[in-house]
């Protein structure tokens, strides 16, 4: 079974940074495109960024391209989501989700496992 930890989260000011990291157990992680969303207070689930197996490719929401970057790391079986420029909008709970599939999807239909998410508080 595909377990899923994310961490990083966390209160930080308007402009600063902050970098997520999301561990997968229990399944070799190279086989897993994987994905972060976020979803905020009243609001549905957003795909913000996503990376496929090898690393090659890799997809951003429109809202947070320039300022966020994702990884991945194979032999430490982490994706990471590096965030700069923040701003309170970006306020929000981030999951991480794994998916067999070659390519990265924004829908989380297409995403078979989740962790609990880390909270990511930015002030302005």
């Amino acid at each position: 079974q595909v377990q899923l930890e994310e961490s990083g989260g966390g209160l930080v000011q308007a402009g600063g940074s902050l970098r997520l990291s999301c561990a997968l157990s229990g399944r070799t992680f190279w086989l897993y495109t994987m994905a972060w969303f976020r979803q905020a207070p009243g609001k549905e689930r957003e795909f913000v960024a996503g990376i496929d197996r090898d690393g090659v490719s890799t997809e951003y929401a429109g809202s947070v391209k320039g300022r966020f970057t994702v990884s991945r790391d194979n032999a430490k079986n982490t994706v990471y989501l590096l965030m700069n420029s923040l701003k309170p909008e970006d306020t929000g709970v981030y999951y991480c989700a794994a998916t067999r599939a070659l390519y990265v999807y924004t829908s989380t239909d297409e995403y078979d496992y989740w962790g609990q998410g880390t909270q990511v508080t930015v002030s302005s």
